[in-house]
This record gives structure tokens, C-alpha cells and sequence, in this order.
């Protein structure tokens, strides 16, 4: 695990221990919504910063409404940052795109190290969390996954190198796993940003598209305009998650439709 990762567990460890221990009914009874999936999807993600890039924000409005902008353009989910220390996250950040976009699923993308984390996200009203492969053994990660699906939410289970992608590809043979990446509510992901220097390798994605599971799988980070879209579908991605591009767009929704147009016709 690199020395950044490595940082984040760490602080998420601390988070999750002073997480609440007992839920409601009430807590968790907010709308949940499935992924519906075309031939290319976005995922648009919501962040104020990136450690990479500094402060991140375009026209248009604040979290809310950047959010209804992602969804007029099609976004097949939002993705919320929640981590505080190094991308200004909170939980309180999803609880509003959550309220602003009532129609479109939300996902929690954090260093989620404890099933507590996934209930958390639940309670705030996501629809679906981001798992990184490389943050969790086997054992942590099977469990992260059975409390997902006993809430009945989606997950995007995101690599970084060919072990694990192995590992991920693995879960496939299992039936409660393979059904759920069959119904599209198991997403594998592709992260281009080397977590050491926190620069994007492009060829990441071309390099590892051989080993990439027989499942519906999602191309990460440093996709900035449609024709990089049109390049990961050729590699076999069949979504991208992208953020920077549209926090830094003044028009958000135009962006996210050309990049999903430009996926379907390549």
C-alpha cells in the first residue's frame, strides 16, 4: 500500500472507531436506487479539492446544483467525496447532493476501511459506496461487500495493478457476486492516479484493459473530454468516472452527455 493510501487508512480507521455502533430502522430508510446502465456511462463526482490539483470548483452554482447539472446530462450515478482531511469532504456533503437529486443514485467514494462505513453511507442516503481492492484483505473485503448487499446498495470496486484486478476478478466465481456484477451493481474500476506522486498514468488503462474482469467496468481519473471517453470504451471500459474535468466546467452536463455519446459511438 502506498505511503498516501496508507495515510488515508489510517485517518479512515480513526473515523470508522468513532463511528455510531447501533442504527434505527429510521436511519436507513431514506430512497435507494439501483444503477440503471447503457451501452457507456458517467459517473460524475462531486469534490472540492484534490490533492493533486488544489481547490476545484467552475460556475454554476454550488454542490447542489452542480449535481442537478450532472444529472440533466445523463449521469448514470454522483459520486460524493467524503474524506475531510485531504479532499474537504463530509458526510453532510452527500446528505445534500442526496436531497438535490432524489431520482439518481449516489455513491460514497472515501477510504472506506469498515462495514460501519458502508451503514453510514446508507443512513446519509447513498445508494453506493467505492471499495479500493488494494486498501483490504481478503476477509475486511468480504465483509465491506455482504454489508453492501445486505443494504441492498451498489459497489464500485476499484484496482490499481493486475493483482488486484485477480483478486476482483475472483469474486465472479461466487454466486451472490456474480449476480451482482451480472445486474451492473458491481462496477470494477481502473484508478490512472499513481497514489505515490499523485500523477495520472494514462497507459494504466490500456495496460491492464487484458486483465480486466468479464464484468461491466469503469475507466478512473484523468479523463478530461469526450475523445478520452471514446478511447476507454475502445479498451473495453464500459464507463468512466470522472471529476476534475467537471468541477471545472462551466458546463457540466454538456461534457458529461459528449463523453457518453462519444463512449457508445466508439
Amino acid at each position: 500500500m502506498s505511503d498516501f493510501l496508507q495515510t488515508m487508512a489510517s485517518s479512515s480507521a480513526e473515523r470508522a472507531a468513532a463511528a455510531p455502533r447501533s442504527f434505527s430502522s429510521s436511519d436507513l430508510d431514506k430512497p435507494l436506487l439501483p444503477l440503471t446502465l447503457g451501452a457507456f456511462d458517467v459517473i460524475a463526482e462531486i469534490k472540492d479539492r484534490s490533492p493533486a490539483e488544489g481547490k476545484l470548483r467552475g460556475a454554476g452554482g454550488g454542490r447542489a446544483s452542480r449535481a442537478q447539472a450532472y444529472a440533466a446530462g445523463g449521469a448514470a450515478a454522483i459520486s460524493v467525496l467524503t474524506e475531510p482531511s485531504r479532499f474537504d469532504g463530509d458526510l453532510a456533503d452527500l446528505e445534500e447532493v442526496v436531497a438535490a437529486v432524489p431520482d439518481t443514485p449516489v455513491m460514497r467514494k472515501d477510504f472506506l476501511v469498515e462495514p460501519v462505513q458502508v451503514i453510514e453511507a446508507r443512513k446519509a442516503g447513498a445508494s453506493g459506496v467505492l471499495l479500493i481492492a488494494t486498501m483490504l484483505g481478503d476477509t475486511k473485503l468480504r465483509e465491506m461487500l455482504d454489508c453492501a448487499w445486505e443494504h441492498g446498495m451498489f459497489v464500485l470496486l476499484e484496482s490499481f495493478d493486475e493483482d488486484d484486478l485477480r483478486r476482483s476478478s475472483a469474486l465472479l466465481a461466487g454466486a451472490v457476486d456474480g449476480d451482482r456484477a451480472e445486474s451492473g451493481q458491481l462496477l470494477f474500476g481502473v484508478n490512472t492516479r499513481n497514489l505515490r506522486t499523485l500523477e495520472v498514468d494514462p497507459e494504466r488503462l490500456l495496460n491492464l484493459a487484458p486483465a480486466l474482469p468479464q464484468a461491466r467496468c469503469v475507466a478512473e481519473s484523468g479523463l478530461l473530454q469526450a475523445t478520452d471517453a471514446a478511447r476507454v470504451s475502445r479498451w473495453g471500459y464500459k464507463a468512466a468516472l470522472v471529476g476534475s474535468a467537471l468541477m471545472r466546467s462551466d458546463d457540466p452536463a454538456a461534457l458529461i452527455e459528449a463523453m457518453r455519446e462519444a463512449g457508445v459511438a466508439a
